[in-house]
């Protein structure tokens, strides 16, 4: 749109450069009806020819004021040399041109070739590195690195806590593809992806209203971005390009950035690097949900969803029980733990069953007292009892 408007002034600033000088007492005077038609003539040329070799040359939208400043710089130093050109070409072959005719030319050559470096700049400014050294119209932003969220980061929701609690002093870019994929989500006919991509608006949003995040929906595109197929092969893209990093929980887009050399960061890594760690020996107490995948196994969850495989506790589904932690293991994926059964948490939770809706429970110091309902065993009979008095 930008662009567009651009070019609409360029157009506005030719015309009436080009009426300005054809309607002059000069130009106008019937002697001179060549450097009219002159005038006339290179006005719509110059019009027509820079406008076709913008627009049939691949776009992008207006970013850096920078640009525009060193395309016009560039282009105005193009027009001091060919102005010289053309006073050349006059002279040479000898074009009965009037000097306000001479004006006129200079003037739409001028504006010509200023909109046309301009707009190859607001194209090509990636590229200006590689031709002209240290010369980059990067997009400049203040503190880190930008942070690039994708759909899994924005729908999981925690981005936006991590960032209120000040651990990212980063700006937050959302890509506008991005922010597309998330409404295709919330617009879908599958409930629990519509609810999904509802979520993510809403975190979007949260994210907006708050002071202490510097969020922006990114609205540039490149030619190498548009191409690329898959929102994540574009994010990639988008994020090697800005020079920022990927936050993401997606564990396949992981490796891939890895491989690929862009820097990542997985919100899993990093909530399970600020989970508790479970030491062996230690006892929790969970409830048990389901069963595992081995003979005898049983499944509990904490509430930060860290999975618990428990030995011993396949028969023991609904209840609360008292574990001791053998092991554990951390992927990007999750957290699990590896525990032995060792009790109840209560005799009443033995009887009752379930009652709380699977509630799950949390790290537990051992108990001072042996927790199991089972009957403690007799005691062995005295060889020598003596008499008690027996009741009648």
């Amino acid at each position: 749109m930008l662009l567009w408007l651009f070019r609409g002034i360029f157009i506005v600033m030719v015309i009436s450069v080009l009426v300005a000088g054809a309607a002059s007492k000069t130009l106008s005077d019937a002697k001179n009806i060549d450097s009219w038609w002159a005038v006339v003539i290179s006005g719509f040329v110059l019009i027509l020819f820079f406008l076709l070799l913008d627009i049939l040359t691949p776009k992008r939208k207006l970013t850096s004021l920078a640009g525009v400043f060193f395309g016009l710089l560039v282009g105005m130093l193009i027009t001091a040399v060919l102005a010289q050109a053309v006073d050349m070409l006059g002279e040479t072959y000898r074009i009965p041109l009037d000097p306000k005719a001479n004006v006129v030319i200079k003037g739409m050559l001028g504006i010509c070739i200023c909109y046309f470096t301009i707009s190859i700049v607001m194209r090509t400014k990636d590229d200006f590195r590689f031709v002209i050294p240290y010369i980059a119209f990067d997009k400049q932003t203040k503190g880190m690195r930008p942070l690039v969220l994708d759909t899994s980061a924005i729908v999981d929701g925690r981005i936006a806590d991590l960032c209120e609690s000040r651990l990212f002093d980063a700006p937050v870019v959302v890509p506008r593809f991005v922010l597309n994929e998330l409404q295709l989500i919330a617009d879908s006919a599958d409930k629990l992806k519509r609810n999904r991509g509802r979520r993510g608006l809403d975190v979007l949003k949260k994210m907006q209203g708050s002071s202490t995040i510097d969020i922006e929906i990114d609205e540039t595109t490149a030619s190498e971005i548009e191409e690329a197929k898959g929102v994540d092969q574009k994010l990639l893209l988008f994020t090697k390009i800005y020079n920022g990093k990927l936050a993401t929980t997606d564990y396949n887009l992981t490796k891939v950035a890895q491989v690929r050399g862009v820097d990542v960061i997985n919100i899993n890594d990093l909530a399970n690097s600020l989970k508790v760690v479970a030491l062996p020996g230690e006892t929790m107490r969970v409830r048990i949900v389901k069963p595992g995948e081995e003979a005898d196994q049983g499944i509990g969850y904490l509430d930060d969803g860290t999975m618990i495989v428990v030995e011993g506790a396949r028969n023991k589904i609904g209840r609360d029980i008292v574990l001791s932690v053998t092991s554990s293991l951390q992927t990007s994926a999750g957290k699990m733990i590896f525990g032995r059964f060792e009790s109840f948490l209560s005799q009443d939770n033995e009887g009752d069953g379930p009652t709380d809706g699977g509630r799950r429970r949390g790290f537990r110091r051992p108990p001072s007292q042996n927790p199991n309902p089972s009957p403690a065993p007799s005691p062995a009979p005295d060889p020598n009892p003596s008499p008690t008095t027996q009741p009648n």
